[in-house]
């Protein structure tokens, strides 16, 4: 049987299966048994069993959970509900003013929550009332939310890059730190996108509030300061060397536990939520992490990932159009999986591809989390877009409509980082040496 028709076979399984409801992680896990039972030799169940294991028990993905409580804890205490309160009087003299709170308060929150979902749902539950309640434009306030929460993929800690990491086998670490600069210039972006739109429409941004003195701002922002600690907490002990990334989650959920007991919105409901919340996404995860390390087996078996690679390199694709195409591939894909899947699914086969063209895995790390941050906005399957629908009431369409903007600069800055590698490469260059 050629090597067409097995991956067809193997494809309209699985998405047939995906379909009918089945777990995406049982979905993987019995795709592959299949494969390895009909296309190869080895036994099945001593084959899962092993890689299955293998994947659930790896240290590296000890980060994970504890990333995940991390936000968790935020999520659910007042350290987030905070930020607004302290954003707001810097953002009176830009153009655009408060929409600005959008794109700096999901940033912020991005640096302690690894999740997209989880920092547009916190960032969204500040700033849509206040937002509406002042008059802003309905279509700017969301469209510029569901884009600027795609940043808690892109800014570190992120479970998009675990996930990658661990799936291609590249330093967690070095994606941390690759994705500083990355996630500064998309905010900018963001940013320069509402200061233009809000310069060619000055009579739909409502007049500045009363003027503060630069001391009130201090004081105003004062309530920014936990949330700070925690981020320079986190990160630096990465960056300096001092912790690893699993270590650094650590410090983190510590670091949160205390500040929010310090601040007295931690209780015992809302440790017990945190936790419960944090376990059953991580044990999701888990599972399709599981059911992709064994899929990914059972197409090395098969000899997919070689043959797929050798195809690829038949066509004689420069490294820019392999690139588009590549964006394109994951966007569509995206279309209907979530970003977990999409990473879990593919890297195992496009691994081979990647390394042979010669494109650093550090820097498609990068790549590939902003193209997994542009199927966040897209329909059917963009989780932000369910998240604000739960959160506004409004029909998918209109908010993808009103995001698509945010989706085209994420577009551009593919486009930027592509031509301008060091973008991504330049501060883990910076800080190994």
């Amino acid at each position: 049987m050629n090597d067409l028709l097995i991956t067809t076979l193997l494809v309209g399984t699985l998405f047939l299966i995906l379909g009918s409801g089945v777990w995406i992680g049982l979905t993987l896990s019995g795709v592959a048994w299949l494969a390895i039972q009909i296309f190869s030799a080895r036994p099945a169940g001593d084959a899962m069993a092993v890689t299955i294991w293998g994947a659930a028990s790896g240290w590296t993905l000890t980060a994970l959970p504890l990333f995940i409580w991390m936000g968790e804890i935020l999520f659910r205490t007042r350290l987030s509900n905070d930020m607004f309160k302290g954003l707001a009087p810097w953002m009176q003299a830009l153009p655009g003013r408060l929409l600005h709170t959008n794109v700096i308060g999901c940033a912020i929150f991005a640096a302690v929550s690894g999740s997209s979902a989880a920092t547009c749902a916190t960032i969204g539950k500040m700033t849509l009332p206040e937002l509406k309640r002042r008059g802003y434009p309905e279509a700017m306030t969301i469209g510029t939310l569901a884009g600027a929460g795609t940043l808690g993929l892109l800014i570190p800690p992120s479970i998009i890059m675990i996930v990658y990491g661990v799936a291609a086998d590249v330093s967690i670490s070095d994606l941390f730190i690759a994705g500083v600069l990355p996630g500064i210039l998309l905010a900018t972006l963001f940013s320069g996108y509402i200061a233009i739109w809000s310069l060619c429409h000055p009579d739909q941004i409502p007049p500045r509030d009363a003027h503060m003195s630069f001391v009130a701002k201090l004081k105003e922002s004062s309530s920014l300061i936990p949330v700070v600690l925690l981020i320079v907490a986190v990160l630096g002990s990465i960056y300096a060397g001092i912790a690893t990334a699993t270590e650094a989650a650590g410090v983190g959920v510590v670091g949160s536990l205390v500040l929010s007991t310090l601040q007295g919105s931690m209780n015992w409901p809302t440790f017990k939520g945190a936790l419960m919340g944090a376990t059953r996404l991580y044990c999701m995860i888990a599972l399709i992490l599981s059911g992709a390390a064994f899929l990914t087996l059972a197409m090395g078996y098969i000899g997919l990932p070689r043959h797929l690679a050798e195809w690829i390199s038949s066509l004689g694709l420069s490294q820019f159009w392999l690139i588009m195409a590549l964006m394109v591939f994951f966007i569509v894909l995206g279309c209907f999986l979530d970003g977990i899947s999409v990473v879990v699914l593919t890297m195992g086969v496009l691994m081979p591809t990647v390394q042979k063209a010669g494109i650093d895995p550090v820097w498609f790390g990068i790549f590939i989390v902003l193209v997994v941050e542009m199927a966040q906005i897209t329909p059917p399957v963009g989780f932000n877009l369910f998240v604000l629908q739960g959160m506004t009431g409004k029909q998918l369409t209109y908010i993808a409509r009103v995001a698509s903007p945010m989706f085209f600069l994420m577009v551009a800055a593919v486009l930027l980082i592509y031509f301008v590698p060091g973008i991504v490469t330049w501060l883990p260059h910076q800080m190994r040496g």
